[in-house]
């Protein structure tokens, strides 16, 4: 049987590891309840070991601190939680329980918390319910008391209430997973910033405290000459091993020369011991240069290996885009892609804004097999070579970008559209035409009102509840389009 497209680019490019999230697990229940009716622990106790497998089931790391049935309990779970730095704590209320015995968790273990209640099935019997049984559907009771005590403690509720294997239930507890995809991977992530800013663009500058502060990640500081001197100790055999895999990937088109080619490929090379030797999880970079001397041929030369490392989920990206490269982090931990993006034009007859950028591309989001082509002027840059150009696949996309305000606070920013087919150009750029659903033009300035940048991350599928959630968990505003 022969590989799909997605399945052979992950061969090819094997995808970078990192931290998976860290759910934290508790199930609890009044005690009292106990010797009063002595089925009812043991269903419910089952009901929480099902929760669990669902959970260990998951692409996280699940610490499932068991069943608790006071407050006393709760105290020691929340401890335990405490040390395990969480980027998720998931209670499941499986009957009525006092908020005092869920309180100390939330405040002690300093993770964002979610409510879960899932009751055994879609209903109760009720001509053959007693007491006992009816308590094992109650776990909806206590969630508006949850609620109300976490407002007052100044902690924020999330909740989900269905039943035990109900699949939309299962479908919103997951969105939380995803977000906790999102929150991990920027918490601990290192991001590369090498260059400097595009002259002008004041839309693009980023304070290098506000990741640490508001994500708790890292910028590490880097200058061209940290991949002159990796680009310097390729071998000639690297290039050729390199640009075989790129004739692997993808067509070159008949304006790419060999020497342009060569060349994409050495520096390829030097970046992916660039960012081996940091351990970047993502690179936003631009130099200008001039008349063609070594710097100016590095910056011009990053297209190729950009492209190569935003497929493996290390997003590289140009104009100094530092924001733009932490969403692209995002939407690609969950899977999504995500590829830079800015707005290249509007089509009032057709109803579509069409979007896309040069440069560095996201291979996962292309609709066909990627183009390499010759450019002997990088618009708007210096210096030349090789530029990657494909299509967006057909389908729904999710913008994601992340905006500033004027008091330097970050916010999530997210439009969803559908990806429809129509005349490209062929500039060697990524782009697509994206139908929004309404006046092209009133898109834009709804866009543009947001305090978004002038670039974002173009990402597959239909994911604004995910973005929303991981808003919630690290603690920023979201705006939806």
């Amino acid at each position: 049987m022969s590989q799909s497209p997605s399945s052979a680019l992950a061969d090819l490019l094997p995808a970078k590891q990192r931290r998976r999230p860290r759910i934290g697990l508790v199930a609890g229940g009044l005690g009292t309840y106990w010797p009063q009716f002595p089925g009812l622990l043991p269903q419910l106790q089952e009901s929480s070991r099902y929760v669990s497998e669902r959970f260990q089931a998951m692409d996280a790391d699940v610490v499932d601190v068991g069943f608790i049935s006071d407050a006393q309990e709760g105290a020691a779970a929340g401890e335990t939680l405490r040390t395990a730095d969480c980027d998720l704590i998931v209670l499941f209320l499986t009957t009525y329980l006092t908020s005092s015995m869920v309180l100390p968790i939330a405040q002690r273990a300093g993770s964002p918390v979610l409510v879960i209640d899932l009751q055994p099935t879609e209903k109760m019997d009720h001509a053959s319910f007693d007491t006992g049984a009816w308590l094992a559907y109650c776990g909806q009771c206590p969630v508006p008391e949850v609620g109300n005590v976490f407002r007052r403690a100044g902690i924020e509720f999330r909740s989900v209430s269905g039943w035990l294997r109900q699949d939309s239930a299962w479908a919103r507890i997951e969105r939380w997973i995803n977000a906790a995809h999102i929150r991990a991977a920027l918490r601990h992530a290192r991001h590369g910033l090498m260059g400097h800013l595009y002259p002008g663009m004041l839309d693009v500058s980023t304070d290098l405290t506000l990741l640490p502060t508001t994500f708790g990640s890292h910028v590490e500081v880097l200058e061209f000459d940290d991949l002159r001197v990796r680009v310097d100790d390729v071998t000639d055999a690297e290039v050729r091993e390199r640009m075989q895999l790129a004739q692997e990937i993808f067509t070159l088109d008949e304006s790419v020369k060999d020497e342009d080619f060569a060349w994409g490929a050495r520096v390829s090379v030097g970046l992916d011991r660039l960012v081996d030797d940091f351990d970047l999880d993502s690179l936003a970079y631009y130099h200008r240069g001039w008349g063609g001397e070594l710097h100016e041929r590095l910056g011009a030369g990053m297209i190729l290996g950009a492209s190569l490392l935003t497929a493996r989920g290390i997003p590289a990206t140009g104009e100094y885009e530092l924001r733009t490269t932490v969403a692209q982090l995002a939407t690609q931990v969950i899977g999504a892609g995500g590829s830079f993006c800015e707005i290249q034009a509007l089509n009032f007859d057709d109803g579509v804004v069409e979007m896309g950028h040069d440069g560095p591309a996201h291979l996962a989001v292309s609709s066909r097999d990627p183009l390499l082509r010759g450019l002997g002027v990088y618009h708007g840059k210096r210096g030349w070579g090789v530029s990657v150009e494909f299509d967006v696949q057909p389908g729904p996309v999710t913008l994601l970008g992340l905006g500033q305000d004027r008091d330097g606070s970050l916010s999530f920013v997210a439009s969803t559209g559908t990806v429809v087919p129509g005349p490209l150009l062929e500039i060697g750029n990524t782009t697509s035409r994206v139908d929004f659903g309404r006046d092209p033009g009133e898109w834009v300035d709804a866009w543009s009102a947001t305090g978004i940048g002038h670039h974002w991350s173009l990402s597959i599928g239909a994911r604004v509840e995910d973005y929303r959630a991981a808003a919630s968990l690290l603690g920023i505003d979201f705006r939806e389009v």
